[in-house]
């Protein structure tokens, strides 16, 4: 599939924060524009983080994402794994791939990766083959097709299986179904079927799953705990508080306006037994960074006409 590292598939541009711990990697080719994002905790060698793109603009729509409806295409899996060889250059002058105290890969950045898996499924093999210490990690809006047998989630449990070191995260964000279609307009499953699929990859793995709820003044109440813990059983699940960043807002301004309230909601999911980690994206605002503030992607669809994203190739 041609993954030689000297084989690149795109040109790329790198942007600095003033955090000097994140970085944003814009790759572009003729036909697309993607991103990537850099994090280093405290240095390279103890904690590296790189969110990687799986499709070029997203299909799903999510109301509260820059990258919007702007759907071009899917990357194909030498793309997504470029991405990665092309970050870990800048990593590698600092600190050898296998001296990285905890290194992560998560497949984030733009795109649902289960809308576009067999690309995924290789670029996860072969990046396992570059980097067996890296944890791949997914996320996902849980698109309706992936809940029957047989389909691509029965595929990922298998491919969990035989790399240990995979993990899943399901963006869930609300506690009713009902506010989640607000967010997410496209058929996705229910809460009750993304917690089943949860149980069932934890099944085949023995590994907790992930479920990942941005809080805000409309679901932060004790009904709303006592939903999560219903539906997501905390002697299964992994709990990720986010701070989610509206496409017209800055990284700043939903700090400021979100934090204190994830901590008072994290204290009551923690005295109901779960394990939560609260994610604060500090450092990302001058680079656009943060979760649907992929401003580069949204400039390029303008200065190309492709403000509705164009088909599916």
């Amino acid at each position: 599939m041609g993954y030689g590292n000297g084989d690149r598939r795109f040109e790329r541009r790198i942007l600095s924060s003033s955090d000097s711990n994140v970085f944003k990697f814009i790759f572009t080719k003729q036909d697309l524009a993607v991103e990537a994002v850099l994090y280093r905790y405290k240095s390279f060698a103890a904690r590296t983080v790189i969110c990687c793109s799986t499709q070029c603009g997203c299909p799903v729509g999510c109301s509260f994402c820059g990258t919007g409806r702007g759907f071009v295409r899917n990357l194909s899996g030498a793309e997504i794994v470029d991405q990665v060889l092309q970050v870990m250059e800048t990593v590698e002058a600092e600190c050898p791939a296998d001296r990285i105290g905890k290194f992560q890969i998560m497949f984030m950045s733009m795109g649902e990766p289960f809308l576009n898996y067999r690309n995924l499924h290789d670029a996860i093999i072969r990046l396992h083959e570059i980097y067996p210490t890296a944890q791949l990690l997914v996320s996902t809006s849980a698109p309706a097709a992936i809940s029957g047998g047989g389909g691509p989630f029965s595929s990922f449990c298998e491919l969990s299986q035989l790399i240990p070191i995979i993990g899943i995260q399901f963006s869930v964000h609300e506690s009713t179904d009902e506010a989640r279609r607000r967010l997410i307009p496209t058929p996705t499953c229910s809460l009750a079927e993304i917690a089943r699929l949860g149980e069932t990859w934890a099944a085949h793995t023995s590994r907790k799953p992930f479920y990942n709820y941005c809080v805000h003044a409309g679901n932060s109440g004790d009904g709303d705990v006592d939903r999560l813990v219903a539906l997501f059983d905390p002697a299964i699940w992994e709990t990720t508080l986010s701070v989610i960043c509206e496409k017209n807002e800055t990284v700043k301004a939903s700090q400021e306006r979100q934090l204190a309230l994830i901590e008072g909601f994290s204290r009551r999911l923690v005295a109901r037994g779960a394990s939560v980690r609260v994610f604060n994206p500090a450092g990302q605002d001058d680079i656009g960074g943060g979760c649907g503030q992929l401003w580069f992607f949204q400039k390029w669809l303008r200065e190309h006409g492709r403000k509705d994203g164009g088909g599916a190739r």
